[in-house]
């Protein structure tokens, strides 16, 4: 068997065909552009040259828009109390290593963003913190109100850091693999076609998979390329079952994507009621509006339910308007884009998918079970949000985690190596196979299958129709070669559907987002965590 033959990954999207496409080597690699990619390459930079490449452009990912804030522990006593927080919300699967490295690196990261110019909300000199579901007190911290992202984003300095560039509208569309070990990704730019993109270690951080459902707020490059591309190339994936739903979206019907209403606008003191006017949340939690987000969103769920209808409301009509304006610029602007006033009308809200807890599992130092292959962020599964994210630790962990891998990947890039020699991916296109299939229908359709059957409210003979759906659409999709970036976001949709529908229906028993009417209780005996491998089938780990 020859070199070249040795290179061909365990599974793939694109099928070996040549030697003709153009090679690039880095010492680093990294996929993705939110926070836990910018910080992980300014990390990487002190260590050798990185290349960061996207689909999109550099400000399309769910960092840049995020509303909500970064939760920031003020003293020694509130870490130990954000821990508690933190693994109260994960209802028992939260890795308490890993959540103790979060709580007490947060603040030193969020110090570096000041140092490094960024701006945050200030009342009297000091951090404005606020509070928000299931927080036992005030620690979130915001920038210009409701656009803490946009202001983590701007700060991160990628484009003026010496040893970073980056390619935007470039698709990963595989690993390459060989003996176990990442070398790197096979890249398609539009223009160009197909790049063989060499690294010493490659880093994911690539989002989650909000888009795989019908509502989501996540951008629409948020299709779970990163998880499918890993497990394809043999990574193990843990706690896919686990989606959580944002409890408030601006509801707009017919809306592809839909507009996330910060948890700190009920902070503050927003009013979830019924379309009746009533008040309706202290019937399933004594915290009422701040409990913590899975138990607001079944909450949402029940009574829409109830009263026959698609959203509840969010009222801040008692709230001072000056207060919310300085608080919430752009969630105010977004109302009334739509017709809504929000100082004499309710905002209509409903639950829509928002962040994915499983994702490629990983240690505490990012790594994967492909030596050379590390992954950060929401892409990532360390265990560290267990069955349910508090609130606001997004953030965080893309700024504690994205500076750990990086010096993680930076400090052993010596023992590393990439092969100077072709890798076998041709740029020839096929044509026709493809023009056939509407990819749009079969895209739409999935993600009306997942929130209909694999949701918020969840059971055996749901799970079951979905899975034989998903099936059937993988049978014709899956064993196509399309080379184009809306081809491979479909069956990289597929692939996590298919892992989310299948740890789904083997965890019996209902725990944080994960809720099964067919099995509504907490069981001891599932304080466990379900990882699914292309190679090795299913595995159970964990207490």
């Amino acid at each position: 068997m020859g070199k070249e033959e040795k290179m061909k990954k365990k599974e793939s999207l694109v099928s070996p065909k040549g030697s003709g496409i153009p090679h690039l080597y880095t010492d680093f690699l990294v996929v993705g552009s939110g926070v836990a990619a910018l910080r992980c390459a300014i990390k990487l930079s002190e260590y050798g040259k990185v290349l960061l490449i996207t689909k999109g452009k550099l400000i399309d990912s769910n960092t840049f828009e995020a509303q909500g804030g970064v939760a920031v522990p003020k003293s020694l006593e509130d870490t130990s109390s954000h821990f508690a927080d933190t693994l109260k919300a994960g209802r028992g699967l939260n890795n308490p290593e890993v959540v103790k490295i979060l709580v007490e690196k947060g603040r030193e990261r969020v110090e570096e963003l000041v140092r490094w110019g960024a701006t945050f909300d200030t009342k009297g000199g000091e951090f404005h913190l606020t509070r928000e579901g299931g927080h036992s007190r005030n620690r979130i911290l915001h920038a210009g109100g409701d656009a803490t992202g946009r202001e983590i984003s701007r700060i991160a300095r990628v484009m003026v850091t010496p040893n970073i560039s980056f390619s935007e509208f470039t698709f990963a569309v595989d690993l390459l693999v060989e003996r176990d070990a990442c070398l790197g990704v096979l890249g398609f730019r539009e223009k160009e076609g197909f790049i063989a993109i060499l690294a010493k270690k490659t880093i994911l951080a690539t989002g989650g998979a909000g888009q795989v459902y019908r509502e989501t707020t996540n951008n629409q490059v948020i299709t779970g390329d990163g998880i499918a591309m890993a497990y394809r190339a043999g990574c193990e994936v843990m706690d896919m079952e686990f989606m959580q739903f944002h409890p408030t979206a601006l509801y707009i019907a017919g809306a592809a994507r839909l507009l996330l209403i910060s948890e700190a606008v009920r902070g503050e003191g927003g009013v979830l009621r019924n379309k009746f006017g009533e008040a309706f949340m202290k019937k399933y939690h004594p915290e009422g509006d701040l409990s913590p987000r899975d138990i607001v969103v079944r909450g949402i769920f029940e009574e829409m339910l109830q009263t026959k209808t698609t959203h509840v409301y969010l009222d801040v009509t008692h709230i001072p308007f000056k207060k919310l304006k300085e608080r919430f610029p752009h969630i105010i602007q977004a109302c009334k884009d739509v017709g809504v006033d929000v100082r004499y009308a309710p905002i209509p809200v409903r639950p829509s998918a928002h962040y994915f807890m499983g994702g490629v599992r990983v240690n505490d130092r990012g790594e994967t079970n492909l030596e050379g292959l590390y992954a950060c962020g929401e892409c990532a599964c360390s265990g560290l949000h267990g069955a349910n994210r508090l609130a606001s630790n997004s953030l965080l962990e893309g700024l504690v985690f994205g500076e750990i891998v990086g010096e993680q990947a930076g400090s052993t890039l010596q023992k590393s190596y990439y092969p100077r020699r072709r890798i076998p991916y041709g740029d020839i296109y096929p044509g026709g196979s493809h023009l056939s299939l509407d990819l749009q229908d079969v895209k739409m359709s999935l993600k009306s299958l997942m929130s209909r059957h694999v949701g918020i409210i969840r059971d055996d003979e749901s799970l079951q129709e979905a899975e034989e759906r998903i099936r059937f659409w993988c049978g014709y999709i899956m064993r196509r070669e399309f080379f184009y970036p809306e081809g491979w976001e479909l069956q990289n949709l597929l692939t996590v559907a298919r892992l989310i529908v299948h740890a789904a229906k083997i965890r019996e028993e209902s725990r944080g987002v994960h809720y099964r009417s067919d099995y509504p209780e907490e069981k001891d005996s599932w304080r466990k965590h379900i990882v699914l491998s292309k190679d090795k089938g299913v595995k159970i780990v964990g207490k």
